[in-house]
């Protein structure tokens, strides 16, 4: 990956927010082609809106966001899914009442191949192997960690170029956090890139290559995940060092 090759995903001085409300400010961020990048930073600073704005679920107010070289700020989320960003949402928005199986399908409504479609199942089912064993339940009735595994899964159906992931750990036992954090680095190695929005910023750090830190709707500090682990601030205000 050259330094030099343009940015899959290019932000520039993004405001954005909800009707009067704003979150964002002057937020500018890149991710290049297969790299794993995490945004950081307190609850409340708006890193689930700088994904929802990226997704074409929240209307910026200003700035520019490119994808592939394309502007796609003025996009709906229907359309910018169709060019290759899947956005996994902390809410998940499975189908409750529909089998695993069934709800990976919903996820490949945009791809025509079958044939591909069903290689992507069958990577996902490699993935998490527990989906695989559950194939036939209905995602309503399995835990909270099956339940992230399914939304990740389905997030992958639409072969996506970029996957956003909105706190993937949220309210989930140690273990199952540790499997979601091997899933996500597996992505990485077969080449899917990841902009990573979490609280648990130990692992975080620790599982991606770079990283922004968000506080009060502004980037205060970007670099090297390594760099940011080690960083003073960070240490002191995420890391309880």
């Amino acid at each position: 990956m050259s330094m030099h090759e343009p940015a899959l995903l290019q932000v520039k001085d993004l405001d954005s927010g909800y009707g009067f409300l704003q979150v964002l400010w002057q937020v500018s961020l890149h991710v290049r082609r297969g790299e794993f990048v995490c945004l950081v930073g307190p609850n409340g600073a708006g890193k689930s809106t700088f994904l929802k704005s990226v997704a074409g679920l929240v209307t910026p107010m200003a700035g520019r966001i490119e994808f592939n070289g394309r502007p796609v700020e003025r996009l709906p989320g229907d359309k910018i899914c169709r060019l290759g960003i899947s956005y996994i949402s902390e809410e998940l928005n499975l189908f409750a009442g529909m089998t695993v199986q069934e709800n990976l399908a919903m996820g490949a409504f945009s791809i025509e191949d079958r044939h591909k479609a069903a290689q992507t199942r069958d990577f996902v089912f490699e993935l998490f192997p527990a989906l695989k064993e559950r194939r036939k339940q209905l995602a309503g009735t399995m835990s909270g960690g099956e339940r992230k595994m399914l939304a990740i899964g389905r997030g992958l159906m639409s072969s996506p170029s970029l996957l956003l992931v909105d706190e993937p750990s949220l309210g989930l036992a140690p273990q199952m956090t540790a499997a979601v954090f091997r899933a996500l680095k597996t992505l990485k190695q077969k080449g899917v890139t990841i902009l990573l929005v979490e609280q648990n910023v130990t692992k975080t750090l620790q599982a991606t290559d770079r990283g922004y830190v968000l506080e009060k709707g502004k980037i205060v500090l970007e670099g090297a995940s390594g760099d940011l682990s080690r960083n003073a601030h960070v240490r002191k205000a995420y890391l309880g060092i």
